[in-house]
């Protein structure tokens, strides 16, 4: 059992959670994962650490609601246990001195991306980072980001925060402007992510995405994150989850995202039930 030690709803959607796993604390790296089971009938799924302290021996994993499961998680206070915490698994990021590199965090995905940011500005890159959300209330990791950047961006669809638009309008004034970018890192909605890599393209500026989002079992039998790259198939949770973003079939990769629509749906559903229609 992992004993979840701090709690925070960092908005409406999106929870924080700082759980005590010495063991995995001790080894992981920005961009692994680790499979979480919240009691004997949940099931099991996986989340992209969030950060980590060594020291303390805990491990922070930062989720939006969107099904039963995570809404079951989300439930759980500070004191509460987590029957299964398992990793780290997934490769870690590729860390080393690139140059400039920018980093780009959508939605709940910023908080994946504060860690691998982190790492790139402690191996001594120019961070740039770019912020991003559909309205004000549902950014996070706001002055994380900006504590560790040589360039903060921030981003809203609405235009209640930041600059009016999608990170991708930052992204590709900054590369009209001729701005020398080595490497550009994403994690986000996979939509965000197609297009950050169409924006990076022209270019040729290496850009890798996270495709956290299609992961089930996290070892590769259910195939369920099966992904052509480069004309080749892959399984997020054991070649990934992050791969080239222009060499990944975005297409493909959308429409597996919505195979188990329906199941998710129907779950959800009775999950609400059983708890008196509240969530």
């Amino acid at each position: 059992m992992y004993k979840i030690v701090r709690k925070k709803v960092l908005n409406p959607v999106v929870k924080l959670m700082e759980v005590s796993a010495p063991d995995i604390a001790k080894v992981c790296q920005p961009g692994q994962f680790i499979m979480i089971r919240v009691n004997e009938t949940g099931e099991r799924f996986p989340l992209t650490v969030a950060d980590f302290d060594r020291e303390k021996g805990t491990v922070t994993i930062v989720f939006q609601e969107v099904g039963k499961s995570t809404m079951l998680l989300g439930t759980l206070n500070e004191g509460d246990e987590i029957l299964d915490f398992v990793g780290p698994l997934g490769r870690p990021t590729h860390i080393d001195k690139f140059g400039t590199v920018c980093v780009v965090g959508g939605g709940c995905g910023t908080a994946i991306a504060y860690p691998v940011a982190r790492a790139f500005k402690e191996a001594g890159n120019h961070l740039i980072t770019i912020n991003g959300a559909r309205t004000m209330d549902l950014l996070i990791y706001r002055d994380e980001m900006q504590s560790i950047s040589d360039e903060f961006y921030e981003t809203t669809d609405d235009g209640t925060c930041g600059i009016h638009g999608f990170v991708t309008t930052v992204l590709g004034d900054l590369i009209q402007q001729g701005r020398k970018i080595d490497l550009v890192f994403a994690v986000g909605p996979a939509i965000m992510m197609k297009f950050v890599a169409k924006t990076t393209e022209a270019t040729g500026i290496k850009t890798i995405v996270s495709l956290n989002s299609i992961m089930v079992d996290g070892t590769g039998m259910c195939g369920a994150c099966r992904v052509h790259v480069g004309g080749q198939m892959k399984f997020a949770c054991v070649d990934g989850p992050e791969f080239d973003g222009h060499q990944v079939d975005f297409n493909e990769l959308l429409g597996r995202l919505n195979a188990y629509r329906e199941q998710e749906a129907i779950a959800l559903e009775r999950w609400k039930k059983e708890h008196g229609g509240s969530n």
